[in-house]
């Protein structure tokens, strides 16, 4: 039986997507060394070897939707430039600007996240457990699990793609790194919204 932990663990030794893990597993017989061969042969455990290359070159995106209401801005880094001006890369360029819209992330990644906002989120959670007359025992894995629930929200790359719900950015971003052959990292971004932060007046 192929469990979800032989995904990860699969998953995080290689970089290689959700399914593409599964499969391997599948063909393999469970066997963790041996899926990983499959998907060497295959090609798809290359992005994580080039994860360390240096991606100083790419573009930056620019996203306007409903009717002007929202933009985004944001930076993709890859290798050369001549990967920079393909099409494909371009597509992802404008597949995660339009991510960006639509799930609000507030972080690249996880470790973007300040120890300040880890704490205040976690004193809500153990709050909200608390309210919620859970036992004092059980609230801080209570804790840990939402956390883990609050990066997958909040941080793009571990947000699922809004185009297909069996990946995350992350995984969209391997695929591309095998299929271009370089290194590619999201940089940074900036979201703007009309009306955002700004107190509407009531009226009477």
């Amino acid at each position: 039986m192929i469990t979800a932990a032989m995904v990860k663990e699969l998953r995080e030794r290689t970089g290689c997507g959700m399914m593409d893990c599964k499969n391997a597993l599948v063909e393999a017989g469970g066997d963790l060394e041996k899926a990983i061969e499959v998907l060497r042969s295959k090609g798809l455990a290359k992005a994580a070897k080039k994860a360390g290359r240096v991606a100083s070159e790419g573009l930056v995106e620019a996203y306007i939707h409903l009717g002007g209401r929202i933009g985004v801005l944001v930076e993709v880094n890859c290798e050369t430039d001549f990967v920079a001006k393909t099409n494909e890369f371009k597509q992802l360029c404008r597949d995660i600007a339009m991510q960006i819209a639509a799930a609000r992330p507030e972080f690249v990644t996880r470790d973007e996240v300040s120890p300040e906002i880890i704490e205040r989120e976690k004193r809500i959670l153990r709050q909200q457990a608390l309210n919620e007359g859970k036992p004092e025992k059980v609230i801080e894995k209570m804790v840990e699990g939402r956390m883990e629930k609050y990066f997958k929200e909040n941080c793009l790359l571990e947000q699922v793609f809004i185009k297909d719900q069996d990946k995350t950015i992350q995984e969209v971003v391997n695929e591309y790194i095998v299929r271009l052959g370089e290194n590619i990292t999201v940089r940074r971004f900036a979201r703007f919204e009309v009306g955002e932060g700004i107190e509407k007046k009531s009226v009477e």
